[in-house]
């Protein structure tokens, strides 16, 4: 395995199992960890997730969960059963929703793994003047700031977050606080619908633990190349 391989995520945004069971023959042993969005496991459930497994990987189960505390714990429990290496909830549920969700997966652990809970703080997508339209008044980068304070605050492991806040994420919250960031596009790939984006060189550079990938890699000619020459800028 290829140095720094630990550190890239690669999305399998794959509209059937069995396509994505071919990215993941496709990309092993080069890339360690896949992340299952809602497309994929409303496609295939928790099989998807079975499929890495069968195949040596680990899952990152990209969900976003935001509802009702005790309705996103029962959630958390649920992804931790399947044995996740990591997943995540939305920030901006609230302080008991994170609470009540790292609490219960603290539980968990006593009987098995704890996977890293992350909060989703603001979507790469989003841009200042749209966040706004959603009747957030606070800028942007101060608003990341807030719910990853919060989210740690409530016991959460880390934080999902654009490249271009992971600085400022790394200074307030110290070395263990885990910090994980799409929005990563290499010098050579397009931006597609991610505005807030940074290479991967850079993205570690400021202070980034995992980095997710996904159309750049998934869409190549040649998924494997593709993930190599990624691995090859982080190195």
């Amino acid at each position: 395995m290829r140095k720094n391989a630990d550190r890239l995520i690669v999305a399998l945004d794959a509209p059937t199992l069995k396509e994505a069971e071919q990215l993941v023959e496709r990309l092993s042993p080069e890339v360690k960890t896949f992340k299952i969005g809602k497309e994929l496991f409303t496609a295939a459930g928790p099989d998807a997730v079975r499929a890495v497994h069968a195949r040596g990987g680990r899952v990152f189960l990209d969900l976003k969960f935001h509802d009702i505390p005790n309705t996103v714990a029962s959630a958390c429990l649920a992804a931790a059963a399947l044995d996740v290496f990591m997943l995540n909830v939305h920030a901006s549920g609230g302080r008991e929703m994170m609470t009540k969700a790292a609490a219960a997966l603290r539980l968990r652990a006593e009987s098995g793994r704890k996977p890293i809970l992350l909060g989703v703080t603001v979507l790469t997508s989003l841009s200042a003047p749209e966040l706004k339209e959603t009747g957030v008044d606070r800028p942007l980068e101060k608003q990341v700031e807030h719910l990853a304070a919060l989210a740690r605050e409530c016991g959460l492991d880390g934080v999902v977050a654009s490249p271009h806040e992971v600085a400022a994420l790394r200074r307030a919250s110290g070395p263990d606080f885990v910090l994980v960031t799409p929005g990563v596009r290499p010098a050579w790939a397009s931006r597609g619908d991610q505005k807030r984006v940074m290479t991967p060189a850079e993205a570690v550079a400021a202070g980034a633990d995992y980095l997710v990938v996904g159309r750049p890699i998934t869409q190549d000619a040649d998924p494997r190349a593709a993930a190599a020459k990624v691995l090859d800028e982080i190195g």
